[in-house]
């Protein structure tokens, strides 16, 4: 874990985290669009990633989790939001995405310790999310379970995903 957290801290040096802004909108939907078409497909048919990319056509869901959630945003030296995600006061995760040509950097690591260490600090006790067949690996490696294998709409199609679990401490 030593290395982990040394290329944490390396990773820390590269990028700012802050909270999302209005301004950051039209970014995080091509962001979240990207990603799903490209990284998701690996996992889910190509009808299924259209379905669900289709979800960030509506600019006022973005909005309105920036109002509701704690936002954050990772963004590297040339001001490229290259990842983000939010979580509720109640702590359900909603959302870790990383840009596509941004992944398997750390990106998504610094970002979950980013919320864990918001939702310890405002008293959170268990995050709970919904996680894609892509992310699960992710999530298990840093301690999160699967409760369940379940079918969620996306736009107009049921995908499977996972309703995953951690207790923090």
């Amino acid at each position: 874990m030593a290395h982990e957290e040394k290329a944490i801290q390396f990773l820390k040096n590269q990028l700012c985290i802050r909270q999302a802004t209005f301004d950051d909108i039209l970014e995080l939907k091509n962001l979240y669009q990207g990603t799903v078409l490209t990284i998701n497909r690996q996992d889910y048919s190509q009808e299924e990633v259209d379905d669900w990319a289709s979800c960030g056509d509506d600019l006022s869901h973005i909005r309105k989790r920036i109002e509701t959630h704690y936002f954050i945003v990772a963004v590297n030296p040339l001001s490229q939001i290259v990842g983000f995600s939010s979580i509720t006061p109640q702590g359900y995760l909603h959302s870790m995405f990383v840009h596509k040509d941004f992944q398997g950097k750390g990106i998504a690591t610094l970002l979950l310790k980013e919320i864990e260490r918001y939702a310890m600090e405002n008293k959170i006790v268990r995050i709970t999310s919904e996680v894609s067949i892509t992310a699960r690996p992710f999530f298990e490696k840093w301690g999160y379970t699967v409760e369940i294998e379940q079918k969620r709409k996306a736009n107009q199609l049921c995908l499977t995903n996972y309703w995953m679990t951690k207790e923090l401490i």
